[in-house]
Parts: structure tokens; C-alpha cells; sequence
């Protein structure tokens, strides 16, 4: 029996590398759809949501294209991966673009590196963060399965989540503070940095969310 894993459309990411990366590690039965229709990632058994770019302009493709609800439920109910700005939008509110209300699946802020309290910090380093970074792994987890700790994934950002419960966090990276990479809740995994863009540990991690059953 066929099933589906759903690249969430809405106008924003790198959808095609993402989903010719994980057509690389699907099984035989799995196959990859790139869609803006609401019934078929409703249908479809895991959903892998991208994004790059603004908070703003996410948030309003999403509502512009009656997108909102059908995510945030399939974050609720089966295997879900957020990557980059989908990550980041799973929070309640983003700094970014004079602040924005985001999706509130959980409680936290999305800040920017290039904040005054960090200036210190950051002083020597360039914004955007861009390129390849150590993650520390903070939960074991399905997806981590056969990647080591502290490999080294890429990363393109200048704003970083900031969950209120630390219990979400399921990896950290350093850059000129350790900010949270990848968060994981039950069915969800979701990671600040690009595994269609991480070599063979983000096709690992591709492979193993294929093959996950969303539970932990």
C-alpha cells in the first residue's frame, strides 16, 4: 500500500532539494508530493514542512492559501518535520519584522542573533550564521539514529527559537552562543538547520524520519 509524505507548499523554500533528498532515502512504498492542497496533506501520513526567508511572509502565504489549521494538525497527529523557518514559525511569536504572532504550537520567542544583549557575543561574527556547525545532541531520538554527536550540518539564519520549555530541545549549536538547533515533541521534529543540505548525515536524518512512526 502506497503512502505519502506531504513537502509543504506554500510558496516559500527550498522544496524541490528537499524533496529530491528525500526521494534519495524513501522506501519502496513511499512516495514524495509537493503540495499546496490542504486535503492532501491532510491525507498524506507524514509531513515534512520548509521554509526560508521571513516570519511575516510565511505566516500570510499560510493564511493565504488556508494553510494554518491543516499544519498545525498534522503537528498534532503524525510524523512531522519542520525545517529552517518551518521550525521557527512552530513558535508563538518571532522578533523578526517588528515582531510577528506565529503558530503557536509551543510557547517561545524566535530571536535574533544580532540582538543588544548579544553584542558582545556576536561582535566578531558575521549575520547571517551561514554554513556548516557542530549539533549537540540533547534527547535521543529516532531521528538522531546512526548520526553521530556532533556532526556537522548547514545552516543558514539569522534568527534562532528560544523555547520556554527547555524539555523541547533536542539539539544545540554554538555561535558565539548556544542556541537551540533542533527541537522534538512527540511526533515532531523540527531543526534550524538544512538536512537536504547536510551531505549523508542529513540524508540520515531524511532516511530515519521516513522510516519513523512518529513515536519516541
Amino acid at each position: 500500500m502506497s503512502s505519502t509524505i506531504a513537502v509543504v507548499d506554500y510558496g516559500m523554500g527550498n522544496l524541490r532539494s528537499v524533496s529530491k533528498a528525500l526521494e534519495h532515502v524513501v522506501l519502496d512504498n513511499q512516495r514524495v508530493i509537493i503540495s499546496s492542497d490542504a486535503q492532501e496533506i491532510a491525507d498524506a501520513e507524514r509531513v515534512v514542512f520548509p521554509g526560508q526567508g521571513a516570519a511575516r511572509a510565511c505566516m500570510q502565504h499560510l493564511q493565504e492559501l488556508d494553510l494554518n489549521e491543516v499544519v498545525l494538525q498534522a503537528a498534532r497527529e503524525k510524523p512531522f518535520l519542520g525545517i529552517c523557518m518551518g521550525m521557527q514559525v512552530l513558535m508563538a511569536h518571532s522578533e523578526e519584522n517588528q515582531g510577528v504572532d506565529c503558530m503557536n504550537l509551543y510557547a517561545g520567542e524566535v530571536r535574533a542573533f544580532a540582538d543588544a544583549a548579544l553584542k558582545s557575543q556576536m561582535q566578531s561574527l558575521k549575520i547571517p550564521h551561514m554554513g556548516w556547525s557542530m549539533v549537540s545532541q540533547k534527547q535521543a531520538h529516532p531521528l538522531w539514529q546512526d548520526i553521530q554527536e556532533n556532526s556537522r550540518f548547514y545552516f543558514v539564519h539569522s534568527y534562532y527559537v528560544a523555547p520556554e520549555d527547555t524539555a523541547l530541545v533536542a539539539g544545540t549549536t554554538e555561535y558565539g552562543i548556544e542556541f537551540v538547533s533542533a527541537i522534538a515533541r512527540k511526533n515532531v521534529f523540527a531543526a534550524q538547520f538544512h538536512p537536504e543540505k547536510s551531505a549523508h548525515d542529513g540524508l540520515q536524518l531524511l532516511k530515519n524520519f521516513c522510516r519513523w512512526d512518529g513515536q519516541v
